[in-house]
């Protein structure tokens, strides 16, 4: 893994992570970044579509837990409907909380993912605790100059991953 920036897998939504999609890669726990990444800022508990996709997968035998930089009271907040091994103010990129996530899951760093939507958080987090990660696009993105910013550093990773996926895609075709 490395501390590389670039992804392993980019989908438009948390949704397209499938429990099927998951298993398939021996997938057996996922850590979640909560904000703009299941759901914006402004919504304080996970809504439908997330309960329910945390619902399929658990019920695939794949457990969660939530990672997020965010303040105690945002997390567990929105963690008070779901009863994950939550935690705040992590660091991310630094991967301890990542690490003591897997732990709680009980799972190893092969049998796991992270899912996020920053690059210089997330991904680099996921990478630094040994596992892949999923990135997705923030569901409502900050229109802060520090975000904006990231944003643009973000771009050329995200061409990367890319050409990456294309080379990939043309060497199935060629098997």
């Amino acid at each position: 893994m490395g501390f590389g920036l670039v992804p392993e897998y980019r989908f438009e939504s948390f949704l397209s992570a499938t429990p099927e999609f998951l298993r398939s890669i021996g997938v057996r726990g996922i850590v979640l970044d909560i904000d703009n990444t299941l759901e914006p800022y402004e919504n304080p508990l996970p809504g439908g579509a997330v309960t329910a996709w945390l619902s399929a997968l658990s019920a695939a035998g794949i457990s969660a837990a939530i990672v997020s930089n965010n303040d105690r009271e945002r997390v567990e907040l929105f963690n008070s409907v779901l009863f994950l091994p939550a935690y705040w103010k992590s660091k991310k990129p630094f991967p301890g909380r990542v690490r003591a996530a897997l732990s709680d899951m009980g799972v190893t760093p092969s049998e796991a993912i992270l899912m996020g939507d920053q690059i210089f958080t997330d991904v680099l987090a996921a990478h630094m605790a040994g596992i892949p990660a999923i990135l997705v696009p923030p569901i409502r993105d900050r229109r802060d100059f520090l975000t904006k910013f990231k944003r643009v550093l973000e771009r050329p990773v995200l061409r990367t991953y890319e050409r990456r996926k294309k080379k990939e895609e043309k060497r199935k075709k060629h098997k």
